[in-house]
């Protein structure tokens, strides 16, 4: 791999506590590669795009829909090839704010398998009434098979975390359809032994799904073989939890730059390009060995701190 391309999701600090997050970390690798590397074009995308801008990079997918990816997390599961057009569908929590519902980091659910095959089972017979296949793949992934709703527009759950999920539900042709699914399965649930011992357990209940990443099994969507991403800011990013968001950046200088800015100096690698991202934005830099040979451009990280 000669020339590298390292995408770190959620690297670019918010605006407002950029400053302080910059002048707390301890990053010389990231400072040289940023101070002395050529700054790229940046790309920015609607607040209301269906992926984060690191998956719309990562999947080579477009703003407005979530990455084909059932038939491909499917395969990874080791479930059976399939055909027909088939959506991921995950259990998900939907918090109560004042006036709308919001959902929550799918990574703080703490959802067992035995917990999550006894909703669905509880919900399959509603499926299958109205003739969607249903496939079980883990606790976190389902499947369903809905070939007619190929053009329902869906969000992938990390761009519509923490946000009014209004503004993020499936849209389209057949939309309607699945909010009436939808309805009557959190119904169902809403009673369900599984969520009274989770509430008493002081777990949110699982009181909702996630649609999204439909396609069919020709669809699939692989990074470049040089593409390297590091998804581990991506939670403490989403739960604003920037003392922990510091803390995984100082183990991104010691892990990840700090060892490829090192095989840039040796020549194992020509060029190493990086790219940060936050929810809208994507800014990159590329770097070379003639790059580095730029004394006079002092090491900062200063260029991460402007406006929003």
């Amino acid at each position: 791999m000669r020339d590298p391309t390292l995408l770190l999701p959620f690297a670019l600090p918010p605006a407002q506590h950029a400053k302080d997050l910059i002048n707390a970390l301890k990053a010389p690798a990231l400072a040289l590669c940023l101070a002395r590397g050529s700054q790229l074009p940046e790309q920015r995308f609607d607040a209301f795009a269906a992926a984060l801008p690191h998956e719309i990079l990562r999947y080579g997918c477009g703003p407005d829909n979530s990455p084909p990816l059932a038939h491909q997390h499917m395969q990874q599961l080791g479930l059976p090839s399939q055909s027909g057009y088939w959506f991921l569908l995950q259990p998900v929590h939907f918090h109560v704010a004042r006036d709308h519902l919001v959902l929550t980091d799918l990574r703080q659910l703490h959802i067992d398998e035995a917990t999550s095959r006894a909703l669905f089972d509880a919900a399959s017979p509603l499926f299958l009434e109205l003739g969607h296949e249903l496939q079980f793949g883990d606790a976190h992934h389902w499947f369903i098979r809905a070939d007619s709703w190929h053009s329902l527009r869906t969000t992938t759950p990390d761009a519509a975390t923490g946000h009014n999920v209004d503004v993020w539900l499936p849209s389209g042709e057949h939309a309607r359809a699945w909010r009436r699914l939808h309805n009557e399965i959190q119904m169902l649930w809403h009673t369900h032994p599984v969520n009274e011992t989770r509430e008493a357990q002081g777990l949110p209940r699982i009181n909702a799904l996630w649609l999204w990443g439909g396609a069919h099994p020709d669809q699939h969507t692989s990074p470049p073989e040089t593409l390297m991403m590091d998804e581990s800011l991506i939670p403490h990013a989403i739960a604003d939890d920037w003392g922990r968001w510091l803390e995984v950046m100082q183990d991104l200088e010691r892990k990840q730059l700090a060892p490829l800015l090192q095989q840039l100096r040796s020549k194992t690698i020509d060029t190493l390009t990086l790219q940060l991202t936050d929810a809208n934005n994507v800014r990159q830099w590329q770097v070379s060995r003639l790059n580095l040979l730029k004394f006079w451009r002092a090491p900062s990280l200063a260029t991460l701190v402007r406006a929003s």
